[in-house]
């Protein structure tokens, strides 16, 4: 479209009808390079298992609605729970490769604020979707419209203030906890950062009553650093000093070291990667 004012340097909402939003909004979706289990794919893998086994505590059968599925990974682990599943991405790519790997689910091609179908759901997740979105309490509103009447909404956002995050602050790798690096923007395409009270606000703004919240998986390296931490680190040959001497191979100690970090999560959840809230209707 282009600009009568040169001086006007951004389109203003007005001049925007609601098709050009919704377009511009799915291309814009398109263009960010993330894939689940592609950047970091070791920890990412690890920790798509506890965010399921966070909402595998939390949901109500019968019928499930993902949105923001991705490439179907995590819905595919959560179907089993449900009569009906139902997955909905704003990424052409990430459907299509959900819809191969995971035929036996519904997929759907659109965007979250799009999904319009006449259907109630009970249970509602949205797996790190809230900071990518432009209005995400209008989008918790706009979702109770699916929400069956005892059905539950579950929603998963990265924790700003996590402790390692807190620790790349004291160290001067980020100039404030609610930072977004170039990573965060251009790869994996937030628009805002979390912590619990601005979780819980939001939820509430949007006229749901919350339950319970959590965290899932205490960390306290960077991603890239607990990535190759969880790859390369001597894990079988007890190089790390795991468990008794001489119990090197007594268990899978990078298991229970998983383990050790998502269960010391439910203690410390302000502290956590990963921060969830379930809400109810009111």
């Amino acid at each position: 479209m282009k600009l009568s004012n040169p001086q006007k340097k951004e389109l203003c909402m007005d001049d925007l009808t609601k098709d050009d939003v919704k377009t511009s909004e799915i291309e814009k979706q398109e263009t960010f390079p993330w894939r689940r289990g592609e950047f970091f794919s070791t920890y990412e893998n690890i920790l798509g298992h506890y965010i399921v086994k966070s909402i595998i505590e939390n949901l109500r059968p019968p019928a499930l609605l993902d949105l923001a599925c991705g490439n179907g990974k995590l819905t595919s682990e959560l179907a089993p729970y449900f009569e009906r599943t139902v997955g909905v991405d704003a990424s052409r790519a990430h459907i299509e490769k959900a819809l191969k790997s995971h035929p036996e689910i519904h997929f759907e091609h659109c965007l979250a604020e799009e999904f319009c179908k006449p259907e109630e759901f009970s249970t509602i997740t949205m797996i790190t979707l809230l900071e990518h979105v432009q209005d995400p309490v209008g989008l918790l509103e706009q979702t109770l419209v699916n929400l069956s009447h005892e059905g539950v909404l579950i929603a998963h956002v990265p924790n700003a203030v996590a402790v390692n995050r807190r620790i790349a602050r004291l160290m001067g790798s980020l100039a404030d906890e609610y930072e977004l690096s170039p990573f965060d923007r251009e790869i994996l395409g937030h628009r805002r950062a979390y912590d619990m009270e601005r979780l819980v606000k939001d939820f509430e703004g949007a006229g749901l009553k919350i339950i319970k919240t959590g965290g899932v998986f205490y960390k306290m390296l960077s991603q890239a650093q607990i990535d190759w931490f969880l790859k390369e680190g001597p894990w079988e040959s007890g190089g790390f000093g795991w468990g008794r001497v001489g119990a090197e191979k007594a268990k899978d100690w990078r298991q229970a070291f998983c383990d050790a970090c998502y269960e010391f999560g439910k203690q410390r959840p302000q502290d956590c990667n990963i921060i969830y809230a379930v809400g109810v209707r009111k």
